[in-house]
């Protein structure tokens, strides 16, 4: 009678009340019975549950069902579209209670924190690199594998992170998302437009703790601190030369295996790197995509427009630890210190002569006779764009190099230099034989 009583009282099976216990939140799920046991039937891929797996389907149905009412923009899941709202009103809800700053998501916060800590608990076994977040863990490690499992379906380039192809679908569709609500420019990364902003606001957020200097970048202070370390970190196996970069080590590295993997469709000419070959490439098409927001003019690489900036803002970051003499461009500290040094490493191989920097290039084509630059008026050519740039004003007109003085102008620096000498009287130039200037 007991045993009866106690069938009709639990009429249920040993797996009815497990799972009514885990939904009731009483005790958690076994690791092992409910291990991934909700398969994808498109790839393969199994989920622990079927919520997780509905979210995954959409992957390969397109399925966008969250749509962002301010832009447009879908999403397949929730989370992600509640994420994306606060970009459109602006709030951080997660708040970092050492230093106050807010932040959009969760996850950004968690890994501020360890801004403050310091704190990497994630170690490549390859290398002993040390990092933040599984994540960044998981994309240094493609270093090593030369994995790239992100495909561009219009060009076939790959990349190692998900983030950098979607930015580079942009350079496919043009899109630009992000916009300076100071001047109206827009740029493909956020990155790029806080980077930009800081032209209108001055702001230099990254201090050097050694020398208290400040900077707009941090990959510029990066670099910088490496000045106070003396950090090379990457080795060359070839020769033992280290380097501060790692863009800097592969260019080296290319020199002992003469790796030139990209060629101009028009002049067959070769490159070890793309955005080289980029660069190039617009010198047959004369594109200039990029253009100072001051005087407008514009450039093929965004490495001359930032050299140009310095222009405009006086900023002489290179400094000359010998003699103390700023320079606007790095290359220009480097051939200045040769001359400290006495380094010539350009040699001749017609004569012998050494050069402290690439003029060597043009001093071969007094050997050779070969001149490069043509005027597209006149069909004079020139061994040097410089003395082409200096010629074309003869058909222009133009006369760029102005005296403060009295207002005329000159087609070159040599003869405004020679014109101003008669304001102040200065007779440079003395006869050795009667000593009259």
């Amino acid at each position: 009678m007991k045993e009866e009583q106690q069938e009709t009282e639990h009429p249920w099976t040993k797996e009815e009340v497990l799972e009514i216990c885990i939904e009731k939140n009483h005790i958690k799920p076994d690791p092992v019975r409910n291990q991934k046991r909700f398969p994808c039937t498109t790839c393969g891929k199994c989920f622990i549950k079927q919520g997780h797996l509905m979210v995954h389907i959409r992957i390969h149905t397109g399925e966008r069902p969250f749509k962002c009412l301010s832009c447009g923009k879908s999403f397949t899941k929730k989370s992600v579209l509640d994420e994306h709202v606060r970009i459109h009103s602006g709030e951080k809800p997660f708040s970092c209670v050492i230093c106050g700053k807010s932040f959009g998501r969760k996850c950004n916060l968690t890994y501020h924190m360890m801004l403050h800590t310091d704190e990497r608990p994630y170690t490549c076994n390859t290398c002993e690199k040390t990092f933040k977040s599984k994540v960044s863990l998981n994309d240094h490690m493609r270093i090593h594998t030369d994995e790239k499992p992100f495909l561009c379906v219009t060009c076939g380039e790959g990349f190692i992170r998900k983030c950098q192809l979607i930015v580079h679908i942009r350079t496919h569709t043009g899109e630009k998302p992000f916009k300076c609500q100071s001047c109206g420019k827009s740029f493909i990364t956020k990155s790029d437009l806080n980077k930009h902003v800081r032209i209108h606001t001055g702001e230099k957020p990254f201090k050097c703790l050694y020398c208290g200097k400040s900077f707009t970048r941090k990959s510029d202070f990066n670099k910088h601190i490496t000045i106070h370390t003396g950090e090379k970190p990457f080795k060359c196996l070839y020769c033992g030369k280290s380097f501060i970069r790692k863009s800097d080590f592969n260019r080296h590295v290319r020199i002992h295996t003469g790796a030139k993997l990209l060629s101009c469709t028009i002049c067959e000419k070769t490159f070890n790197e793309k955005a080289h070959l980029t660069n190039h490439m617009r010198r047959h098409t004369d594109e200039r995509p990029f253009t100072c927001n001051i005087c407008e003019k514009t450039f093929r690489a965004r490495s001359s427009l930032t050299e140009h900036m310095t222009v405009h803002t006086g900023e002489k970051r290179f400094l000359c630890v010998t003699c103390g003499e700023r320079f606007n461009r790095k290359g220009q500290l480097v051939v200045h210190i040769r001359r400290h040094t006495g380094e010539k490493p350009f040699l001749c191989g017609f004569c012998g002569k050494a050069f402290h920097h690439m003029h060597l290039t043009n001093h071969v084509r007094i050997h050779t006779d070969e001149r490069p630059f043509p005027c597209d008026v006149c069909e004079k050519t020139f061994r040097r764009k410089d003395l082409l740039n200096r010629h074309m004003r003869v058909h222009t007109g133009e006369k760029p190099f102005l005296c403060k003085t009295c207002g005329k102008a000159f087609c070159h620096s040599s003869s405004l230099k020679t014109h101003f000498i008669t304001h102040t009287d200065e007779k440079p130039f003395q006869c050795v034989a009667c000593e009259k200037s």
